[in-house]
Order: C-alpha cells, then structure tokens, then sequence
C-alpha cells in the first residue's frame, strides 16, 4: 500500500541545533530510495507503506546512536485505495484551484 507521510522527528536533550540529526535522517531515505520533500518543520515522504516506517524506525535508531536519550516524532499520513496520488498531484490540485483553472 503506498502511503504519503508528513514526519517531523525532535530530537530531545542535544542542544538547541538540531540539524545535524535531521541531515542523518533525510540520508537514510534517500538511501532508502523514497521520494522526499524536506521543508521547515519536517519532511514529507512518498512510498510504499513498509518502506516508509522502516526507513522512520532507521532514522530513530541513528539519532539515538548520535546521542539523543528521548526524540518526539510526529507523523500525519494517508493513503488512497481508489487511485494513486503523489504529492505532486496534491500540490497541483491546490495550485490549479489557486490559479483559477480548476474549480472541481
């Protein structure tokens, strides 16, 4: 089942920075092959449902390895069984009502 998931990972109890744990994590889903977007506060990932969370329990496996004792995740998602729709073609459709284009 492919999913498209919204994660932002905090690490706790490493400083003010979080950076460099956030670089591991975008790291392990490139290497794990899946269609990313990082943005401000997180990164949004498209895949297919296994892929996905064994590439988020990777990244809180590292970040713990960096030294974090806790990390706080959250992690909003959805998936659709009545078509495929990738994150592009959600950003389209908003786009599109935007512009005027598409009213529907």
């Amino acid at each position: 089942m492919k999913v498209i998931v919204d994660l932002c990972v905090v690490p706790i109890g490493v400083g003010v920075s979080v950076s460099k744990y956030i670089a591991e994590c975008e790291k392990i889903l490139k290497d794990a092959r899946l269609k990313t977007m990082l943005h401000a506060y997180g990164t949004n990932i498209e895949g297919e449902w296994d892929d996905v969370f064994n590439a988020i329990k990777k990244c809180h496996q590292r970040v713990h390895e960096m030294g974090a004792p806790r990390i706080s995740s959250t992690i909003r998602l959805g998936t659709r069984t009545d078509r495929d729709q990738t994150m592009e073609d959600k950003i389209k459709s908003v786009q599109l009502k935007l512009s005027g284009e598409n009213t529907a």
